[in-house]
């Protein structure tokens, strides 16, 4: 089943991870995630989130998008992404690639303070005033460091003995101030207008997904014409902006029948599928299976 499964304290991070998604708990935002990517299911789309992810590729290979620049990611390299930042994976010719990922909100580091450490580093780390490193291999001066951190982390993160929040913190900590021996201060560039631009659309999609919504409304949201922004959402997101709703209130959907309700046809309607064949089609096409066979299988774990 192509969900959001949650295992102790791990979750195993499916292709839909939205920037809406709440990663931990309120006074201690950080959660693990394993991702599994394969030919069936090949990539993480472009999404955002005010958290930073910290993650290990722990076998194959991958390309990342971050901030609509990609690099490529092998066994053993590490990844940071800042906060609100654009970012997807996907396999290319790569036939899986694994990896462990830590998101965590700068908050609990401190990000909301008052002090230097906050408005030195933190707050404008959060603000996407830095340039950070962003795949880091083996290679790099701080890879062996980060590398032995991420390891403590992993056993800390597991075995949740007294007072292990506390050393997340602390490693955590010890990774930004890593990050920060190579980083820079930056000013607005083309590449983050470009950024914005995709982030006030997916915006606009996830508050009105449920609504009829049309090319030419969306690429008014960047003042493109309908041709240039079809060009522009696709080049970005990896899929047309029609897929992209599509898929986004398919999830929606799944989100509906996790909830307890089992009306396919007040489902399709209340996403935005006024026709119900054409929600099963593309429902089956997902998750491989109808609506109904869902709904089944989920009464199965209750």
């Amino acid at each position: 089943m192509n969900e959001v499964v949650i295992l102790k304290k791990i979750h195993t991070l499916a292709i839909e991870q939205k920037e809406n998604t709440k990663h931990g708990e309120t006074f201690f935002p950080i959660q693990k995630y394993v991702t599994n990517l394969s030919r069936d299911y090949s990539g993480v789309t472009n999404h955002w989130h005010e958290e930073a992810e910290l993650t290990l590729i722990t076998s194959g290979k991958c390309t990342y998008q971050i901030d609509l620049l990609e690099y490529e990611a092998e066994e053993g390299d590490i990844i940071f992404v800042p906060p609100l930042f654009l970012h997807s994976i996907n396999l290319g010719e790569s036939k899986g690639a694994n990896s462990e990922t830590y998101v965590f909100h700068l908050k609990f580091l401190g990000g909301n303070s008052a002090d230097i450490c906050s408005t030195r580093y933190l707050a404008p780390i959060m603000n996407q005033e830095f340039v950070m490193p962003y795949v880091i291999k083996p290679s790099h001066p701080i890879y062996a460091s980060l590398k032995k951190i991420f390891d403590q982390i992993n056993t800390i993160y597991k075995e949740s003995v007294v007072g292990y929040e506390l050393a997340l913190k602390s490693l955590l900590l010890q990774v930004v101030f890593l990050l920060l021996q190579y980083s820079k201060k930056i000013s607005t560039s083309e590449t983050e207008k470009l950024s914005d631009k995709i982030k006030n659309v997916l915006d606009y999609i996830e508050i009105h997904y449920a609504e009829t919504i049309t090319v030419s409304q969306l690429a008014k949201l960047c003042y493109f014409s309908d041709y240039h922004f079809m060009r522009f959402f696709k080049k970005h997101m990896n899929m047309t902006c029609v897929e992209y709703i599509n898929n986004l209130r398919l999830e929606k959907a799944v989100e509906l029948f996790e909830q307890g309700n089992s009306s396919i046809m007040e489902a399709s309607l209340s996403v935005g599928f006024h026709n119900l064949s054409y929600f099963h089609r593309a429902f089956k096409k997902k998750y491989r299976m109808t609506p109904l066979s869902f709904i089944n299988e989920l009464k199965k774990y209750e």
